[in-house]
């Protein structure tokens, strides 16, 4: 199998920078100026100066030189800093590349890519829910669309992008991605049939832990596929419903409240 090592750095804030800003500077400094590399690498000239300023932000400094135009047009030539950010990405790169071929022959036949080893590894987030699946739908409009995930053979989460984040993040079907839900998103409702209620995600499953503290509980439900569902609920609403470990259950989020994530 080819290894494709896909890295993401992220400032404090949320500029960063990934293959794809790379691979812009790299046509920028080839075609010699920011409108021709944003059509080399298919995107607008809008969203050439949003990476750059991206970059900019990230490193505190920017990646070009760029002059006006006049009888010879416009131009933009590499910084020493984007010369360097370029070359010191692919060197990460190829020793990702390294890395993961080295620790791949461990792993033959367990069902683990080395890749999510890493992903897991690299990846700080406040959600309690985080889970990887595939995509196996796309519904869009101008303004948002609707991703759906398959994370298990038996659970589908959907989640509300705009059509910006869907054509920034590269989401296509098929592709893998990872779904984060905070816990207190999570609603819960006993019973083997879901409440009529207006949110797109109600998983059905069976409660597999609760933990009740004074003021607030924690829920989790397993949906099936070794995958499992925390919800954060009041200590009240807990004792109220009567919820018990093994009974069902389903857990209930609105699709906006869901984050999509890619390696």
């Amino acid at each position: 199998m080819p290894i494709n090592a896909s890295i993401t750095l992220r400032s404090d804030g949320s500029s960063s920078v990934n293959g794809d800003r790379i691979r812009l500077l790299e046509a920028v400094a080839r075609e010699g100026s920011i409108s021709a590399g944003a059509k080399a690498v298919g995107i607008t000239y809008k969203a050439a100066w949003d990476w750059l300023d991206a970059l900019a932000n990230l490193f505190g400094q920017p990646m070009l030189e760029t002059r006006t135009g006049g009888r010879a047009g416009g131009g933009a030539t590499l910084t020493p800093a984007g010369a360097k950010v370029i070359e010191a990405y692919r060197r990460m790169e190829a020793e990702m590349a390294r890395v993961v071929r080295l620790i791949e022959p461990g792993l033959a036949g367990s069902g683990i890519s080395p890749l999510n080893l890493f992903s897991g590894y690299f990846m700080r987030t406040s959600a309690r829910n985080v889970l990887r699946g595939t995509i196996i739908s796309i519904d869009s409009d101008a303004l948002n669309a609707d991703v759906a995930v398959a994370v298990s053979g038996e659970t589908t989460i959907h989640a509300t992008v705009t059509a910006g984040s869907l054509r920034d993040l590269g989401l296509v079907v098929g592709r893998e991605a990872i779904v984060l839900i905070k816990a207190p998103f999570v609603m819960i409702a006993p019973g083997t049939e879901p409440p009529a209620v207006s949110v797109a995600n109600r998983i059905a499953g069976r409660i597999a832990r609760i933990e009740v503290g004074t003021v607030n509980a924690e829920v989790v439900l397993d949906v099936g596929g070794g995958k499992s569902i925390a919800a954060s609920i009041t200590a009240r609403s807990a004792q109220s419903l009567s919820l018990e470990e093994g009974a069902p259950a389903f857990a209930l989020f609105d699709a906006g409240h869901v984050i999509v994530a890619i390696d």
